[in-house]
């Protein structure tokens, strides 16, 4: 905390572009509190200004060690979100920095992340831009689509968004098969995800076939559609690549919610061109903001959208809402909680 007009004030500084809610939710959760100050800035500016700040919370941007070096006054580190791949988490503890996610799973974060992979599910069996061509064209009763109903599902990474997404195709009557690092004791989030029941079920009622990371090729190959849900780290980073899609069954739908740098472009793009990849519905992508002339846009089995998956107004709310009581706890000099520390 820094004197601020002869007041303490905790300063909080939104780091990066876009995602403007993130910070217009916070300041609004925060209004009826003066000593804290919330602050956002582009990329560019935040060498310059980071060592001003007690509290940084990373949207669209990289926080190196060289970022993290000037933050003299910082105490904490957060993403808006689950992803802590952009931030240098050594350098942080080196620096004495703590370093915090926004668990998905009781914020409503997961539950929009999963009903996105459903969209995005349902645009391709449906045929979405082919509808709207039907359209312009005044032609009715086509395209014939298809229904999640027969389906075999593969959630790749089976952490809250794979839970959530799990529960929520349940009805859809799919064969749901998915793979995680470990099973063992595995954690199912307690709470409701904006607004739907959250029972006291295991994996094994949620999941018709579980499998570790071995398994993704043989899965992939029997699934019809495959959704990634993993984090993004060096063992996972291009995962997606010519031998997994190669291994999917031909004409099958690949959906991803989670980081666009876990498909590797190539072999996406050719496996598109040549049709044994049936559709994309990809909520990330490899650059953000993704060039509207992409090459991929132009096919009419992909579905592409601008890393909304979980933005919607009750997760946002329910996040500015973490970052405020942090804010908070960490003005009055109190143990920071609700948010979950890697360092």
């Amino acid at each position: 905390m820094v004197k601020d007009s002869d007041s303490c004030i905790t300063r909080l500084l939104f780091c990066g572009p876009n995602f403007p809610a993130s910070n217009k939710y916070t300041r609004e959760y925060l209004q009826n509190y003066p000593f804290i100050q919330v602050d956002d800035s582009s990329s560019e500016d935040v060498p310059d200004i980071i060592a001003n700040y007690d509290m940084c919370i990373v949207k669209s941007m990289r926080l190196d060690s060289n970022i993290i070096s000037h933050a003299n006054k910082m105490k904490l580190i957060m993403q808006f979100g689950v992803g802590l791949e952009g931030v240098d988490i050594d350098a942080a503890t080196k620096c004495g920095i703590k370093v915090a996610r926004i668990a998905s799973g009781e914020t409503g974060n997961a539950a929009s992340c999963a009903e996105m992979a459903i969209y995005l599910m349902l645009g391709l069996l449906r045929k979405q831009k082919e509808i709207q061509i039907s359209l312009k064209q005044k032609i009715v009763g086509e395209p014939i689509g298809d229904t999640l109903l027969g389906k075999t599902v593969f959630i790749m990474g089976f952490g809250n968004i794979g839970i959530d997404l799990a529960r929520r195709l349940r009805p859809f009557g799919v064969r749901i098969l998915a793979t995680r690092r470990s099973w063992a004791s595995q954690p199912l989030h307690s709470g409701q995800s904006n607004g739907f029941p959250a029972p006291n079920d295991s994996a094994d009622k949620l999941v018709d076939e579980k499998g570790s990371h071995e398994a993704i090729y043989d899965f992939a190959s029997r699934a019809d559609i495959a959704v990634c849900c993993l984090r993004l780290d060096s063992e996972t980073a291009g995962i997606i690549d010519k031998k997994f899609i190669s291994s999917m069954k031909k004409g099958g739908l690949l959906v991803n919610i989670a980081r666009g740098g876990l498909m590797d472009y190539e072999a996406v793009a050719s496996n598109l061109e040549s049709g044994h990849l049936g559709g994309l519905g990809t909520d990330v992508t490899w650059t953000e903001p993704f060039d509207p002339d992409d090459q991929i846009l132009k096919f009419q089995n992909v579905i592409v959208t601008p890393h909304i998956a979980g933005v919607t107004e009750y997760s946002y709310r329910t996040m500015a809402k973490v970052v405020g009581d942090v804010a908070l706890q960490l003005h009055a000099g109190a143990p920071l909680t609700g948010i979950e520390f890697v360092n």
